[in-house]
């Protein structure tokens, strides 16, 4: 009696012991399921609560596009702040892919490559709009440097909450020297150069920024809608003003800019741009762009 008492112990703790030995081994893998259910989660989270997308739209400018990427890839941002760069390839016939590619494997989860057939700036950029999850948008164009502070004092105001859109001071590259015969001392003389600046002083802005350097809520482009396709460069037309457009319609709702010039990116000047026939044909195509806008003039004859 004893020994088969003795023998049915041993198999019931011969039992328990392995249910327990299971009961662990289940355990661990359920904690390491577990944990990698919540590193998805994470992730899958960080993705959806993107805060800050930059939107980097180029065409054939493969050269300088290297330049303005490898100064993103340079940006300090907090480390509790989500952000990406969108780079939307406009139907580029250059290296401009192999670029981007390039930049993405040396920083990978931060540059994105983005490719837009319909040609047009404007394709271009709302592509980029539908194409990122940041809940501030911010735009920058393929032949500017950025500071490494750049983002993140552009986007702070809007990180805040106290406006709709914000535009930074834009400079030209070192050693650039105006042409005797431009008068730099009137407000928008540089501006054939895509060069804003309007001094160290921040505050509200009662103009539109200009493309290369601004932000916007993304709750903006829902409410207002995107860029208007039938303004902005692409090959054989230079009408622009989508940015300035885009600008005028908030202000014209009401909406509050502001003016932060630390925020600064550097614009690259070639030399056929500090030439007259440039100019002329600038303001010429500015005054087209307007038209489209405003329609002609009352006044006009």
């Amino acid at each position: 009696m004893n020994n088969r008492c003795d023998s049915l112990r041993r198999r019931l703790h011969a039992a328990a012991t392995d249910g327990i030995n299971n009961l662990a081994l289940a355990g661990g893998a359920l904690n390491c399921v577990s944990r990698r259910v919540v590193r998805w989660r994470e992730l899958w989270e960080l993705e959806v609560r993107m805060e800050i997308s930059v939107i980097l739209c180029t065409y054939n400018r493969c050269q300088s596009l290297a330049k303005s990427l490898e100064s993103l890839a340079a940006t300090q941002m907090p480390e509790s702040v989500s952000w990406e760069v969108l780079v939307v390839d406009n139907n580029s016939r250059d290296q401009t892919r192999a670029v981007v590619e390039d930049c993405s494997r040396r920083y990978p989860e931060r540059f994105r490559y983005l490719f837009e057939p319909k040609q047009g700036k404007s394709h271009a950029l709302n592509a980029g709009i539908q194409a990122t999850k940041g809940e501030i948008l911010a735009f920058v164009d393929d032949d500017v440097t950025v500071e490494s502070t750049w983002l993140q004092n552009l986007t702070a105001p809007l990180r805040n909450g106290e406006c709709a859109g914000v535009g930074g001071r834009i400079l030209p590259e070192q050693n650039f020297s105006p042409p005797h015969w431009l008068p730099v001392q009137d407000r928008y003389a540089l501006a054939p150069l895509a060069l804003f600046d309007l001094g160290t002083e921040g505050g509200p802005l009662t103009e539109p920024p200009f493309g290369t350097n601004m932000a916007f809520q993304r709750k903006a482009f829902e409410k207002y809608g995107g860029f208007r396709t039938d303004l902005g460069p692409q090959p054989g037309n230079e009408i622009r003003s989508e940015d300035s457009e885009y600008g005028h319609r908030l202000l014209a709702a009401g909406e509050q800019l502001r003016y932060e010039p630390s925020a600064i990116v550097y614009h690259s000047v070639p030399p056929d741009r500090i030439q007259k026939p440039y100019h002329l044909a600038w303001r010429f195509d500015k005054g087209r762009s307007e038209i489209r806008q405003f329609g002609i003039p009352s006044e006009t004859r």
